[in-house]
């Protein structure tokens, strides 16, 4: 049994037993969270389409930690003007596990 639920503004596949790094969200480590922006759920072959959400159906998370992503680095240059500009940037995540599918 799998959902697709909407966090922080961004859509993830979610199963009970899977990890997840979403956008930081305000929470502590060790807190349990739900989310109720489920928007289609797959129960063994049986798909549930939300119109734009299922009503009851919600995903129960556990946040384990805060921590940042991968540094990406952007690099801008203009030929032949001498003009070069290096910019780095690492997103804030949180890694939630997903603990249970409620549909």
């Amino acid at each position: 049994m799998y959902a697709i639920v909407e966090i922080a503004g961004q859509q993830f596949k979610a199963e009970a037993g899977k990890r997840l790094y979403v956008h930081r969200l305000e929470a502590e480590p060790g807190s349990v969270v739900e989310f109720d922006k489920v928007l289609l759920v797959d129960n063994e072959g049986t798909v549930n389409v939300g119109e734009p959400t299922i009503e009851g159906a919600k995903v129960v998370c556990e946040i384990l930690s805060h921590l940042k992503g991968e540094k990406v680095l952007i690099f801008k240059k203009r030929r032949r003007k001498g003009y070069r500009k290096l910019n780095g940037h690492r997103q804030y995540l949180t890694e939630v596990k997903i603990n249970e599918v409620i549909a």
